[in-house]
């Protein structure tokens, strides 16, 4: 059999082959979060929680297995994790948890963490709630504000009962946990090239969900011809990398990887290629509406053909171009297949002309180690935002690392990096706290003198947030709203937002929205996007880089404009810095 080059996948993070017993890396980095929980609660110094947080987060963005890199001893070669936290992942593999997490679980009641979760409660008052009124459930907790004892607590009062009351009446929202774009579309990629390499195959491609370029994705298919479909799923079920073999037949299988990934191949003649990747990749709508229409016609169109009902000829497709064209549609692009009126746009020839990542020219939101989570310098950042074609980048900081003279420090670093950078134009920005009450936590003489800012929410979800970006866009020195509900996909829904109001005002006072392109964030969302676009606000795609390796995240922002029907002159970062200047409102 043929064996190609397997090791392919090694590069792309996904080729770890691991026993079966070990821990993946999302169970691993829930027991770090869980431990930077009971810290908090202890009143632990800010470091250890926010150390143990970073490892979590780096965890979930591997792609090997990191119970394995820390049995090699090689864990610790990633940034974040060091020996300690090394020490307590294999800790998880020899015992099933770490041991401090274990000794904490024995102290502190389960419930006593979730007060953490309420509004207006922190760390430090879920423990005084606990160890001062004895309240250790959420149970005790409702009977405490209800009886109205949390307002016998210094700083607590009735609005604060309230406002837990309400958390405990308001059912949860259960989050949707599925696998993020950014973490599975290297993997896909990297098995569409191994397959490539078999001499049987003829063409292959992702299709579903991740060929459209959802956020959040579930089953990853492939599509492929083959002049041998067996041998050409014998070899797939063989991959190095598979931990499970779901089923297999002749033409199709289903696997599962050793990072709970789950594949499925279908293998088909060449001349229904097209036709096949059409069905696999528009969302069911799409499909649904496609094949309505296609009745009226008097067609049916199933994944292996068009079939004209009167002669009972079918036709098919190598090509999805050429199928579109037989049912009288312009090509339309995988990402706006969700029947979100392409279908007619794409009968009347006015499908939009989409952004491209090649058409981004600067980013506008970027981190160094001038924040506390930052990875990268000044310099490292922008010499990799060059490398990767951009011809400038905003250095935002956060506002509250720049305090007590570090603003006029980093201020003559940047000149420094200029002068070393040549034409690259390095900006300098600065991403500012919005406050509960919609005022910016910088002055503003000194938001006056950056170049660039953006203006964010980073806490009290739970408090109006329209009202706060509303008052913070009034702010003339504010450029861009960033990441606009605050939501982190699989962890933390997006906050309410009156997105009509806020776009109103967009226009108004002359200030972007952001998509933030991290793979957790992708906010806005798609169809917030094309409605901000529509209405005539400019759009900035963003990175939200806290590493080199983030600043290539741009890819998924600009998928996230195209699933808006956004094209380049509705994104305010594909032109150049000096046409960019002469639109902010300053």
């Amino acid at each position: 059999m043929y064996v190609g080059r397997q090791m392919t996948l090694r590069t792309a993070h996904i080729i770890a082959v691991v026993a079966k017993t070990l821990p993946r890396n999302a169970e691993v980095a829930e027991q770090f979060d869980l431990l930077a929980d009971f810290l908090e609660l202890e009143g632990s110094d800010q470091f250890r929680p926010l150390a143990y947080r970073r490892a979590a987060q780096r965890m979930r963005e591997t792609g090997g297995s990191i119970a394995q890199l820390a049995l090699d001893g090689k864990a610790k070669s990633l940034s974040g994790i060091g020996k300690v936290i090394e020490e307590k992942i294999v800790q998880i593999v020899e015992d099933g948890e770490i041991t401090a997490l274990a000794e904490r679980k024995s102290r502190v009641p389960a419930d006593v963490v979730q007060f953490m979760r309420m509004p207006g409660l922190g760390p430090k008052t879920a423990r005084r709630i606990w160890q001062e009124l004895g309240v250790s459930t959420l149970g005790e907790l409702e009977q405490a504000a209800k009886s109205e004892r949390l307002r016998t607590l210094s700083g607590l009062g009735p609005k604060t009962e309230e406002n837990v009351l309400r958390a405990l009446a308001t059912p949860k929202k259960e989050i949707e946990r599925k696998p993020l774009l950014g973490q599975v579309l290297p993997a896909v990629r990297a098995v569409v090239s191994v397959l490539r390499e078999h001499p049987a195959t003829d063409q292959v491609s992702e299709a579903g969900s991740v060929r459209r370029l959802k956020e959040q994705v579930r089953d990853l298919d492939l599509i492929a011809t083959a002049s041998d479909p067996s041998a050409l799923i014998d070899y797939f079920t063989s991959l190095a990398w598979v931990e499970e073999v779901v089923a297999k037949g002749r033409t199709k299988a289903t696997v599962v990887s050793n990072e709970g990934l789950r594949f499925d191949l279908r293998v088909v003649p060449p001349d229904s290629y097209g036709n096949l990747l059409q069905h696999f990749t528009g969302s069911k709508q799409h499909n649904v509406a496609l094949r309505e229409e296609a009745v009226r016609r008097k067609l049916s169109i199933s994944e292996y053909g068009v079939q004209d009902v009167e002669t009972g000829k079918v036709f098919s497709d190598r090509t999805e171009e050429g199928l579109y064209e037989r049912l009288g549609y312009q090509w339309i692009p995988p990402e706006l297949r969700e029947n979100m009126g392409e279908l007619e746009a794409a009968r009347e020839g006015r499908l939009p002309h989409l952004v491209e990542l090649g058409d981004i020219r600067g980013d506008l939101h970027s981190h160094s180690t001038w924040s506390s989570d930052g990875k990268n310098t000044i310099e490292e950042m922008a010499r990799e935002a060059r490398r990767l074609g951009r011809t400038y980048v905003a250095v935002t900081d956060h506002s509250h690392y720049l305090r007590e003279g570090r603003l006029e420090a980093q201020n003559r670093e940047l000149d420094e990096v200029q002068e070393r950078l040549g034409r690259f134009k390095l900006l300098r920005g600065i991403e500012a706290n919005i406050k509960a009450d919609g005022s910016i936590d910088v002055r503003d003489e000194v938001l006056a003198e950056r170049d660039w800012v953006m203006a964010s929410v980073h806490s009290a979800f739970d408090r109006d947030l329209t009202d706060r970006v509303l008052a913070a866009m009034e702010n003339p020195h504010v450029d861009c709203i960033g990441h606009l509900t605050g939501r982190k996909l699989n962890r933390r829904g997006p906050a309410d937002v009156n997105l009509e109001r806020v776009v109103e005002k967009a226009l108004e006072t002359g200030t972007f929205l952001e998509i933030n392109a991290q793979p957790d964030r992708l906010d806005l969302r798609d169809a917030h996007a094309r409605l901000a676009g529509e209405a005539g606000v400019k759009i900035v795609i963003s990175s939200d880089s806290h590493q080199t390796s983030a600043l290539s995240n741009l890819e998924f922002g600009v998928a996230q404009a195209r699933r808006g029907w956004l094209g380049p002159d509705q994104i305010l970062n594909t032109r150049p810095w000096g046409e960019v200047k002469k639109l902010l409102k300053k």
